[in-house]
């Protein structure tokens, strides 16, 4: 048995839907069965001495581990988390680990003295009124709110009023967004179309978090910080949120109810992590999100996803479908029974509701879909046509949000650019699910020759980088740049992901003066330009970030 993590709940999780603190422990299933009991009595033979009250418990059984939780208040958390590190040491002495048993009275005095710091009467209290009031709460290691957006008041927790004016409080409109594929272009289309209504969209993403054109902060805020940020800003109306797998299961959703949330798909990517090492488990924690909708708003679901058909029996509120086949079994269903979905039927977008057919635009006259070609971004604009509908959006709405967002508005997914008659495709696509709807786009597109530059995180095993890099080969390239991507070694040695592509290339006819090795994406991005004659198209996998290419190509004057 190895120990993994021990840490704070903060939000609905794959364990209970309140706070808590979790213990991550990786172990056969059988160990799991015997430490599981024996966690749990440590647990209670602690909290008796400290004098806490007998909280719930709950445990989950992954492949290779096991995850063990108890509820705690909200201002006792990190003291939990030390109780939980105790009892893992206490638990796998007992069962014949080599683990240090750490001294249990000095053990007690710590966690009561982490206790009395983090403790924080006020914010019970307040946590307490606003629920019996009905009032949503926001709250964090540093502040608390109540309302949402427009409707929200923030305080430091330890600055917390006595008398808040709680006819002022009120909700805005969320909308939640997870899948393995397209979040972010969903999220930035529904937003679109949000804002075209005279909306001011609070969004999060995977890039930044932002009040329409005001980005409060860039980087990855996909997790439940992202969301509160978010829903903190006192000029949005309606807030879309990104929902990522980490934030998911590391510290749960960020918000306890949502009127919508969406899952785009579930296909291969970052397997093998503890909590995620196959698809079930992958859909199990993307599937929280529908914990937000339980008992009001609507859950929408890609028809296409088996995965989501076959989970969908296990919620009761109503799905909303979407769906490139207009004669899926979920659709047909679904439309037989006078539900909402969203399909594309030849060319056209239409929205079917109790029956009823209405034309959005055609998927030509999306400008991200490239003509229609990219037939993942035509999937992408049926989810955030539901995800804006479910939100309010009139189909007028939808029609000029689509038809009207750039492709530089939606920065490093799918972007073709013309560099004196050279094509050049810039995404961010990183597993098998994504490269594929890629390539697929990109054999569609003429072109004298095909150029790649990509390379690929060392976390990933070798079989699924061979695969990537025979659907690569087969889209006919002519050259092949491989990156080193330094910062995504995670483990593995310079020039090992090399090695393996290199390898697979040669093995499916590539000859060696057709593949490059560079350290940087850009040095890779550079060599292929050089490269490239007028006719040729180059794709450029920007796994590290799409912003310096696009930037060199502005500075090349590329259109």
């Amino acid at each position: 048995m190895e120990f993994l993590d021990a840490r704070r709940l903060t939000g609905p999780s794959l364990i209970f839907d309140g706070p808590g603190a979790i213990l991550d422990v990786r172990c056969s299933s059988s160990d799991a069965a015997r430490l599981v009991p024996v966690w749990r009595r440590n647990v209670e033979h602690i909290l008796t001495d400290l004098g806490w009250e007998e909280p719930s418990f709950a445990s989950r059984t992954f492949l290779g581990g096991v995850s063990m939780a108890f509820a705690a208040c909200v201002d006792a958390l990190y003291a939990a988390s030390e109780i939980n590190e105790w009892a893992w040491a206490a638990s796998a002495n007992e069962l014949g680990e080599p683990v240090e048993l750490p001294d249990f009275a000095a053990t007690v005095t710590a966690i009561r003295a982490t206790a009395a710091e983090e403790a924080n009467p006020d914010l019970l209290r307040l946590l307490d009124d606003a629920r019996k009031r009905g009032k949503t709460t926001l709250w964090d290691d540093d502040e608390i709110s109540i309302g949402l957006g427009r409707g929200s008041q923030t305080w430091p927790v330890r600055e917390i009023p006595d008398a808040p004016d709680w006819d002022r409080y009120h909700d805005v409109p969320i909308g939640l967004v997870t899948g393995t594929n397209g979040k972010t272009t969903t999220v930035r289309l529904a937003t679109h179309i949000l804002r075209a209504v005279g909306q001011n969209v609070g969004f999060s993403s995977t890039d930044w978090i932002a009040v329409n054109d005001r980005v409060i902060e860039r980087g990855d805020w996909s997790g439940p910080g992202g969301a509160r940020a978010v829903l903190r800003q006192q000029d949005v109306d309606v807030a879309i949120l990104e929902s990522a797998r980490g934030g998911l299961l590391r510290r749960g959703l960020g918000v306890d109810r949502a009127d919508v949330a969406l899952i785009t798909n579930i296909a291969a990517d970052h397997l093998g992590d503890f909590g995620s090492q196959s698809l079930e488990e992958l859909l199990d924690i993307k599937w929280i999100v529908s914990h937000a909708v339980r008992d009001s708003g609507r859950l929408i679901l890609n028809a296409e996803d088996s995965l989501l058909q076959q989970k969908s029996s296990e919620f009761e509120g109503e799905i909303v479908w979407f769906s490139l086949d207009p004669d899926d079994a979920c659709i047909r269903s679904c439309v037989d029974d006078g539900g909402l979905a969203f399909v594309l039927d030849g060319d056209e977008l239409l929205k079917i509701d109790n029956g009823v057919r209405e034309l959005i635009c055609c998927s030509h006259e999306i400008p991200i879909t490239l003509g229609g070609a990219a037939r993942h971004n035509i999937a992408n604009a049926l989810a955030a046509a539901a995800l804006a509908s479910c939100l309010g959006a009139a189909t007028a709405a939808i029609r000029s949000g689509l038809t009207t967002m750039r492709q530089d508005e939606n920065p490093g997914r799918c972007n073709i650019y013309d560099l004196d008659g050279i094509k050049v495709l810039v995404d961010f696509a990183h597993n098998p699910a994504a490269m594929s709807a890629l390539f697929d786009m990109a054999q569609a597109i003429p072109a004298k020759r095909r150029a790649l530059c990509f390379g690929q995180a060392g976390d990933r095993p070798d079989d699924l980088i061979r695969q990537m890099t025979r659907d690569a080969w087969q889209i006919g390239l002519d050259q092949v740049m491989i990156s080193e991507l330094a910062i995504y070694y995670r483990g593995r040695e310079h020039g090992e992901v090399y090695a393996v592509i290199r390898d697979e290339l040669i093995a499916c006819g590539a000859a060696e003066s057709q593949i490059e090795h560079h350290e940087e994406e850009i040095e890779s991005f550079a060599a292929a330009i050089d490269w490239a004659e007028p006719g040729d198209l180059v794709i450029m996998l920007a796994l590290g970030g799409a912003a310096p290419i696009q930037e060199q190509l502005r500075e090349l004057g590329a259109i």
